[in-house]
């Protein structure tokens, strides 16, 4: 899943090992337990968007997001 790095999909302190923390914490997880990983992580980021790192912490909301929504798509077929 490692793609370009940035402070949004891919920052670097999670980058450090050849796998990403994110697809450790899949790998042990159930298709539910990673669906509420991903909506902890939106309200999470939502929630403290105004008093952390604005527009970035909005980015990465939006990024599991879209993330669940694509989940979600494939499911359905």
């Amino acid at each position: 899943m490692v793609e370009e790095s940035n402070n949004v999909v891919h920052p670097n302190h999670y980058n450090r090992t050849s796998v990403e923390v994110i697809d450790t914490i899949k790998g042990m997880s159930t298709t539910s337990e990673y669906r509420g990983f991903r909506i902890g992580n939106v309200v999470k980021y939502i929630s403290r968007y105004s008093m952390k790192n604005g527009s970035e912490d909005i980015k990465k909301a939006r990024y599991y997001l879209d993330l669940l929504e694509k989940d979600l798509e494939e499911e359905a077929v």
